[in-house]
């Protein structure tokens, strides 16, 4: 059966290098890739690649002025015909540019086919430019539909936080501050190094391919990949996020209190908050809404704010067993005796950090004690800050 792993990453120039890599490292692999690039013409060109050059191009049209959907109306089907051929040992679906490889790797998932990796390359010394730009991605000629909305940061942060592996360009211009962000904002993430350009001899001319046995890469791309599990890792309930730290001039926060956010005083102090970090993402707990779980996702001095649906604890027993196996254990491993999992745990990330004067901020946004003990029904009375922002 044919292996699929899927490679992106807003890097081309790492994410080109992690292709070649693996062309040059499994046998009877080839390169899927549809360039939206083309979709203003009003279709996306195909091309399927291996090590000697491309094998076939085609194109396909645009699905409801969107380029994205024509990519995934065409995905499944080139990818069948290629394991119906019976000669191929992995299928390297090279995303574009903007696209993010969580949709992709769903998609590819509920086909039937099987999805043995997802590795973003990155560059180093990109990874804070791209975390702070905060432009859209329209005006940077990289939206994959007229109604997309996203902006590189944002975009850039769920394309390197969602992949298990990452494929890490051995970039000249990078230092260890650009290294240790990476580390900090992807911890639990396998970072696979590699090399621009096509692997050669000494001779100069192109190296055969290798088998891939003892190549990282390779080995990571065959390893195996639970698209369910990554999911679940990416929602604000159980999300894996990154543990306190501070090396190299870059710091993490980890801010976790029991007490809610009174929703004036934190409207009020939003921008001071995201701008503090580079990248800052959790859940929170807003005491106009106390049986709501909120996403906080900021990247590139922006903020995405939205609901996630109800803590546990507001939920009767009775809808417990609906709830996903990995949910109930996330919450059972941070509840409390009287609020349950209702928290605020933010997680903030960022070279030059004042965790200090960042923590006395979010303090100054809690209830007071006196606005604490009068309860939840006088905290429901709170003036809705908030309701704009999500839009209720």
């Amino acid at each position: 059966m044919l292996s699929v792993v899927i490679v992106g990453g807003l890097h081309a120039d790492a994410r080109k290098a992690a292709v070649g890599q693996l062309l040059a490292d499994v046998p009877g692999s080839v390169v899927l890739h549809h360039d939206l690039a083309t979709a203003a013409t009003g279709t996306v060109v195909r091309t399927v690649r291996d090590a000697t050059g491309i094998l076939s191009a085609g194109e396909a049209p645009l699905v409801n002025d969107c380029a994205c959907c024509a990519l995934r109306e065409d995905l499944v089907p080139e990818l069948r015909r290629l394991d119906a051929a019976g000669t191929l040992r992995l299928a390297v679906v090279e995303l574009w540019d903007s696209v993010e490889p969580k949709a992709m790797a769903e998609v590819v998932a509920a086909a039937g086919l099987t999805v043995t990796g997802v590795i973003t390359a990155v560059d180093p010394a990109l990874v804070l430019p791209y975390l702070g730009n905060g432009d859209d991605l329209a005006d940077r000629g990289l939206a994959a539909a007229a109604s997309d909305q996203r902006t590189v940061a944002d975009t850039f942060a769920r394309q390197l936080e969602y992949a298990p592996v990452l494929a890490v360009l051995d970039s000249p211009e990078a230092d260890e501050e650009d290294r240790e962000l990476l580390a900090q904002l992807h911890p639990t993430a396998r970072r696979v190094p590699i090399r621009e350009g096509e692997p050669t001899d000494e001779a100069g001319s192109r190296c055969p391919v290798r088998p891939s046995a003892h190549l990282p890469l390779a080995r990571a791309a065959l390893a195996g990949f639970d698209v369910e599990s990554a999911a679940a890792a990416q929602h604000p309930a159980c999300a894996l996020l990154p543990a306190e730290a501070d090396a190299h001039g870059v710091a993490t926060l980890v801010w976790h209190r029991r007490r809610p956010f009174h929703p004036e005083r934190l409207y009020e102090a939003l921008e001071d908050i995201t701008c503090a970090a580079a990248r800052s993402r959790g859940r929170f707990w807003l005491a106009d809404k106390p049986d709501v779980l909120l996403h906080w996702d900021a990247a590139g001095g922006a903020l995405c704010v939205e609901s996630a649906g109800p803590w546990l604890a507001s939920l009767p027993d009775a809808a417990w067993d609906m709830v996903p196996p990995v949910r109930r254990a996330a919450a059972a491993t941070d509840w409390h005796p009287e609020h349950g999992d209702c928290c605020q745990h933010l997680v903030f990330t960022s070279p030059g950090l004042d965790r200090d004067g960042l923590v006395r901020l979010l303090e100054s946004c809690l209830l007071t004690d006196a606005e604490y003990a009068a309860g939840r029904a006088a905290w429901k009375r709170l003036p809705p800050a908030f309701d704009t922002l999500l839009e209720v």
